[in-house]
């Protein structure tokens, strides 16, 4: 093997190293960007069961509350939050947003803006997700939801914990 084609050789296995780290660096700066967090996988949310974060702030007295984590550029978002306004009477929904909170809707569906610290809390990595709290203060269900038709069945398929009232 004569000279030119050992450099060559080299220079290709240069060349699909740097490929290598560039495509791994550009990724975190994906996730950074994005303020993802690399997580190992399992599960997504707060464990049903467990007391609810800031539940004093958020749940609306003895009432199951359905707490929803939205992105105002989301427009599967918007079609939950319809949704969440029709589940009103049943129970008491609350939006939550990272960032600025859209305008009122006519949903009637309280919302809360600039709130990054909730989505951590209750460790809603996507939007939308939702988190239904029992009149206990405790987490019944938390999921990621695809669609509008996915709270539905979030909230139906829910045990009923409505008999008991919340712990201080």
């Amino acid at each position: 093997m004569d000279f030119t084609t050992s450099a060559l050789i080299l220079s290709w296995v240069a060349i699909a190293l740097l490929a290598l780290v560039v495509s791994g660096l550009v990724r975190q700066v994906h996730q950074l960007s994005r303020g993802q967090v690399v997580r190992s996988p399992g599960r997504l949310g707060v464990t049903p069961g467990s007391a609810a974060p800031h539940a004093d702030e958020l749940l609306a007295g003895d009432r199951e509350t359905l707490l929803l984590f939205l992105s105002a550029e989301c427009r599967t978002c918007a079609e939950v939050l319809a949704a969440a306004g029709r589940l009103n009477g049943q129970r008491a929904v609350r939006a939550v947003y990272a960032g600025d909170a859209p305008p009122a809707t006519e949903t009637g569906v309280p919302v809360t803006g600039n709130r990054p610290d909730l989505f951590t809390a209750y460790d809603a990595i996507a939007t939308p997700f939702a988190v239904l709290v029992g009149t206990t203060g405790r987490v019944v269900r938390s999921a990621p939801l695809g669609s509008a038709d996915a709270l539905g069945d979030l909230v139906a398929a829910a045990p009923d914990h409505t008999s008991q009232p919340r712990s201080a």
